[in-house]
């Protein structure tokens, strides 16, 4: 092989060839394993999530493709509506076109030819990620075969009662004209105001202090003009008095009751509040529990109507009420009308005050505008009864979440869960298969001829429903719709459920959730049995990652580098604020000065397993990517290594006789053990402790001792050919087996490196991941030669200790003693004299006899053996004399120090017991050492 690692050179080449020879797709005869990749938007690039999941995902599968199962890993994307409407709305606008100048049908051949053209952007980069999904089952949201289960799912859950149409509040979206859900909506912190008004009490009542008004305050003093009611707490003594009775509504006129709810706080402002049902959802509940009617006052762009709208709880029109608003509001953006109403209230006298407020204001994602809640007709999905089901099944341990206490969140969302708006006012996305007669009749199907003949409509005109389904409708079937649903093909009888779905806890709610609700009421079947949790991807200091704070990370970045000035123009691309782009720009050099080094995509991978602690954010640093660089590189040279004592040598692998030695026989011990540990570990989905036990088994063990150890074997001409055999045997298995454990999360270096030495090491096949996964073999587990073994281990580290701390080259050989051995020390030490004489480069060995006085030696210990070494002639006397004096010095000092303290009354009258004590075992320690260097000293002074 080359003699250094370039990820570069085999990476691509690597993952075609097993793209193109189909080791991706299910072949397995074992029990079958399934994870669906959660669809990432076709409008989207892979940023740190997407690597992190797709890691953690990719290491699960060829986990169990290894163990034999049965794997389907199938990929695909979503549409995500607004998003690529969004993006080709854009396009039409730079050419001067709007989507209503081409129609809708005209405007969706112009997204799908977008899609077509630039949507597999991200397939692309799952592909440089190693990712090993059976592409030949990609799946699109749109796909007609997924249009057909969208449209199915809504039909059956349409005549099973479950999806309605009703008038309910949603946000709404002013720019985009539709209504979005929860996720997309951004809270943002900004400095507003509370404006306190005073509303008139009618009929000539008064409060308790005499005042003749109520004081409300408000964030929103625009929408006065839909007040339905003011609430007070029913305990408040202040208005106990007033409930029941009537205010009149300043500059509308309307008379709204005073009603009593638990909702109002009486700790704030003057603890009453306005109450306007159709443009604030805490205030749409209290307008359920005391039937007040829904008075709209705006349209579809947040302007204030002409005359409100006013409905009942129902959605029925309210025409027993007054619908007038004052004229001059009319046509005027709800943030002017604002502006307009506080003077005209302060021209009544009837503004009390207005404080400084700190607000969270909701804006959508997408459009940066402020969402409005918005009474509109919309579908809803029924949630309450498939949420019973969805509970059941999580209750009675049919599907698990790791960590197990992400179950609490899931079941405190579905124990309290609303119904699910799942209409959109978009073109882009699955149309809703309802159609309309000239009197708005209603009729659902799966597409029009269904519905004539099912309700006999002959050849009326019927319209069909405008609007479109919310993208988590079709994602919520993905699990099943993917493998052909509601066909019941080979693919879904054998694949679902699926086994495990890999996701953030951010969308507990939103998909896993919804995907579980789905499943269980349409197939019957839970979506997939486990639902492995794992946290956010933050930087270094723990910040979420965003553009706004330039710390944002693109994996491929990182797996293939990129120079200081493209990075620079990827984080201030788009930023109008100067003043945040210089700043990004100062941040970026300062923590990349160079850009970004190429680190390769095993190395990132294992970075993100080694970070996967359950449940946990995960602070991403760039020095571990380097530390698991280094990784690489280690096992890349230690293959070389392995190679150049391998290659075209006997390495009894047709079976001739071999003599293992107790190095031998110690690997292959501690390389079972290491093999219980990663799967253990990969069945807990704790890929954290599985790659550390791997990480430690190959540097600690493989790399830093037992090639080390092996090489007076294999390097002594004398030795007998049996010994040989069987450590070049031992040599090569063991990497072979470290290749095998590792490609789960490292598959490029371990496949390049297994294609070069499955010769030596007698194995057959033509990819590293349809090998067999390591079992160990207890059998094999030699306590025995590990105790051994570690003996040697802890005597050539302590000369090594000892070299390094008189600065005596590791190169000089230099006698030593042993002084209070044991049996089997004596023992160890002659079975281990050849090793220990080339590798510690020993000169002589003496064992001190009982009583017998050594000379003047450094010394470490092996257990209770001392293991000595004479300095006469090995160290510069006057050097170190004066290093001691130094650290005598020193202990004087913290010796005088602290027994100045425990001699003083005062300290040791206040200070606390287990202070005391340390204090004491300091002094202690210090007049020990300083005892045992000045009898050093003295022992070098005589030499």
């Amino acid at each position: 092989m080359d003699k250094t690692y370039q990820p570069h050179a085999i990476e691509t080449a690597l993952y075609e060839n097993w793209e193109a020879k189909g080791y991706f797709a299910p072949q397995g005869s074992g029990e079958p394993y399934t994870i669906m990749l959660p669809p990432p938007n076709v409008t989207g690039s892979l940023h740190m999530g997407h690597g992190f999941n797709n890691a953690i995902m990719d290491a699960l599968i060829r986990f169990r493709r290894m163990q034999g199962r049965n794997t389907l890993w199938q990929p695909g994307t979503d549409h995500a509506g607004i998003a690529t409407q969004m993006v080709v709305e854009r396009q039409l606008a730079a050419q001067g076109i709007g989507r209503h100048d081409l129609g809708r049908e005209k405007f969706l051949d112009k997204v799908w030819e977008w899609k077509n053209e630039s949507g597999g952007t991200i397939t692309r980069q799952i592909r440089r990620l190693g990712s090993s999904v059976d592409w030949s089952r990609e799946r699109f949201t749109m796909d007609d075969g997924l249009s057909e289960a969208v449209k199915e799912a809504f039909v059956r859950l349409h005549e099973d009662g479950l999806i309605y149409r009703g008038k309910r509040l949603v946000n709404w979206d002013t720019k985009f004209h539709t209504a979005i859900s929860d996720l997309e909506v951004e809270n943002h912190d900004e400095k507003g105001h509370l404006w306190n008004l005073r509303y008139p009490l009618a009929d000539g009542n008064k409060t308790a202090e005499g005042n003749d008004y109520l004081i409300v305050a408000t964030t929103r003093p625009e929408t006065l003009l839909g007040d339905a009611a003011v609430a007070v707490h029913p305990e408040d003594d202040r208005y106990k008095a007033l409930i029941g009775q009537y205010v009149e509504l300043p500059l509308v006129g309307r008379r709204i009751p005073i009603i009593a709810d638990d909702y109002c706080d009486p700790e704030f402002g003057t603890g009453c509040v306005k109450i306007t049902p159709a443009h604030d959802f805490n205030d749409y509940e209290v307008g359920k529990r005391h039937n007040l009617p829904l008075i709209n006052i705006f349209d579809k762009d947040a302007a204030v109507l002409p005359g409100a709208q006013i409905f009942n709880l129902d959605g029925s029109v309210n025409a027993l009420l007054d619908a007038s608003l004052p004229a001059a509001y009319a046509g005027l953006d709800r943030f002017e009308a604002r502006k307009r109403i506080v003077a005209d209230i302060d021209a009544l006298g009837l503004l009390d005050k207005i404080d400084d407020h700190a607000l969270k204001v909701p804006k959508g994602d997408r459009s940066g505008t402020v969402i409005e809640p918005w009474l509109t007709d919309q579908w809803y999905v029924s949630t309450k009864p498939l949420a019973e089901k969805a509970i059941a099944v999580v209750e009675s341990g049919e599907i698990q979440f790791v960590p197990k206490q992400y179950e609490n969140m899931y079941f405190s969302w579905m124990r309290d869960i609303q119904d699910w708006c799942i209409s959109r006012q978009l073109w882009w996305g699955h149309r809703i298969p309802a159609w309309y007669d000239e009197a708005g009749n209603v009729y659902v199907g799966r597409d029009e001829a269904e519905v004539r003949a099912k309700h006999s409509l002959g050849d009326i005109a019927l319209r069909q429903d405008d609007d479109v389904l919310d993208t988590w409708f079709s994602s919520g079937l993905w699990t099943f719709s993917t493998l052909g649903w509601p066909e019941q093909t080979d693919f879904l009888k054998t694949f679902h459920p699926t086994d495990v779905l890999v996701t953030g806890f951010d969308i507990i709610f939103f998909w896993v959730a919804r995907m579980i609700m789905m499943s269980t009421h349409l197939t019957g079947q839970i979506p997939f049995k486990t639902v492995y949790v794992h946290g956010l991807v933050r930087d270094g200091q723990g910040q979420k990652m965003s553009k706004s704070k330039g710390n944002v990370l693109d994996p491929l970045d990182i797996v293939d580098g990129i120079d200081l000035e493209t990075l620079l123009a990827k984080r201030t691309s788009g930023m109008m604020q100067p003043k945040l782009a210089e700043k990004i720009a100062k941040q970026t050099k300062a923590e990349f000065p160079e850009g970004i080094a190429s680190y390769g995509t095993d190395a990132l991978r294992f970075t993100f397993c080694s970070l996967a602690t359950t449940g946990r954010d995960v602070k991403f640093d760039m020095g571990r990517v380097e530390g698991y660089r280094n990784f690489c590189n280690k096992l890349w040279n230690a293959a070389n290594f392995v190679i150049e004592n391998t290659d075209g040598q006997d390495t009894g692998i047709n079976g001739e006789a071999v003599d293992l030695s107790p190095v031998d026989r110690w690997i292959i011990s501690a390389l079972q053990r290491c093999e219980q540990d990663v799967t253990r570990h990969l069945d807990a989905f704790r890929f954290d402790l599985a790659t550390q036990a791997l990480y430690e088994f190959v540097w600690d063990e493989y790399c830093a001792w037992y090639l080390e150890l092996v090489k007076p074997v294999l390097w002594d001409e004398n030795a007998p050919i049996e010994r040989q055999r069987g450590t070049r045997r031992t040599l090569v298995r063991v990497l072979e087996v470290i290749l095998r454990l590792a490609h789960p999360f490292m598959p490029f270096i371990t496949e390049e490196i297994w294609q070069r030495i499955k010769g030596q090491a007698g194995v057959q096949g033509d990819t590293l991941m349809l090998q067999p996964w390591p079992v160990a073999n207890e059998a094999r587990i030699d306590a025995a030669a590990e105790g051994d073994i570690e003996w040697v281990k802890q005597l050539m580290l302590g000369v090594r200790q000892i070299r390094g701390e008189m600065k005596i080259s590791m190169a000089k050989r230099i006698d030593v003693i042993l002084a209070n051995a044991n049996a089997e020390d004596l023992r160890r030490l002659n079975d281990n004299a050849p090793l220990l004489n080339k590798l510690a480069k020993f000169e002589s060995v003496k064992v001190l006899a009982a009583g017998e006085q050594a000379p003047m030696s450094a010394t470490a210990l092996v257990g209770d053996m001392q293991v000595l070494v004479p300095m006469a002639g090995l160290i510069d006397k006057e050097a170190e004399l004066a290093r001691l004096d130094k650290e005598i010095q020193r202990l004087e000092g913290e010796a005088k120090r602290v027994g100045g303290k425990l001699a003083n009354e005062g300290f040791v009258a206040k200070a606390p017991a287990e202070v005391l004590e340390k204090e004491r075992a300091k002094l202690a320690e210090a007049e020990q050492a300083l005892a045992n260097l000045v009898e050093q000293r003295g022992k070098i002074a005589s030499l």
